[in-house]
């Protein structure tokens, strides 16, 4: 790093550690030196804290409840923006208790989500490829939708709850790449950092899902036990979604971001 990076705030760190991690990334075999970056740009996130940031744990309101979709205040969820170039975002997100940034995909983005304050509640899931071979036809209900291009067939590769004191998450283009994150007991922050960065234009949307059904011999994994599905030869449970607008009761406000100011 460079040498005027010893006295540097921790986040300009990690935005220039962002920057050179995914700068050029988009091969589908990366290379030593991504796997590299990416394991130093965990190391630092993960020593990241709310008060580095400025910022402070809210008090626990209750869940928002959703105006009317002309009246958009009070929003359950708001974003600080910290920085964005054309490799990654940085930002954090602020949920109320008992609100959820509903399940939604990256498209083709690499993920890092580390806790500031209060607790999440983490699902992940895989999309899983059109060629390969359910294990069981689709249950009778979702026979109508089997063809239709906004049903899809994923994997629920992991779920646990985490805290400021947990590692950060990952996600990649084909692990858990889509996720819904929910407040446990009171509201909660986030850090984020997508790369690329949502882009319509460029094929990166999100979209969001609605969990419709799960195969009924699939194995169900224990909530909060931060565990990874599919591992110890465990087949993650197969499940049946449904692309959905984005929900009436999920919105996202903006809020300014008080920390330290980050170049790149």
């Amino acid at each position: 790093m460079p040498r005027d990076d010893m006295s540097s705030p921790l986040i300009q760190k990690i935005a220039r550690q962002a920057r050179l991690t995914f700068r050029g990334v988009g091969s589908p075999d990366p290379s030593k030196s991504f796997t590299e970056n990416v394991t130093q740009l965990k190391k630092l996130v993960g020593e990241i804290r709310a008060e580095d940031l400025k910022i402070r744990p809210r008090k626990n309101p209750a869940a928002a409840v959703a105006p009317p979709i002309s009246v958009p205040h009070n929003p359950p969820v708001t974003y600080m923006h910290i920085c964005e170039t054309e490799a990654f975002s940085m930002g954090v997100f602020l949920l109320k208790g008992g609100t959820s940034i509903p399940l939604h995909d990256h498209p083709g983005m690499h993920g890092m989500l580390k806790v500031l304050y209060g607790k999440v509640r983490i699902m992940g899931f895989d999309k899983m490829e059109s060629s390969s071979h359910p294990s069981s036809d689709p249950p009778p209900a979702l026979q109508p939708y089997q063809h239709s291009s906004s049903v899809v067939r994923a994997a629920l590769r992991s779920t646990g709850e985490y805290s400021d004191s947990s590692p950060p998450c990952l996600l990649s283009p084909h692990r858990d790449n889509l996720h819904q994150i929910s407040a446990v007991d009171g509201p909660a922050a986030f850090l984020d950092i997508l790369a690329p960065p949502y882009d319509p234009d460029d094929g990166r949307d999100c979209h969001y899902y609605k969990l419709l059904s799960s195969l009924e011999h699939s194995d169900r994994g224990e909530e909060g036990s931060n565990s990874q599905a599919g591992a110890d030869g465990v087949h993650p449970r197969e499940v049946w979604l449904l692309e959905i607008p984005q929900p009436d009761d999920f919105w996202c406000g903006g809020e300014p971001y008080p920390g330290p100011k980050v170049s790149i």
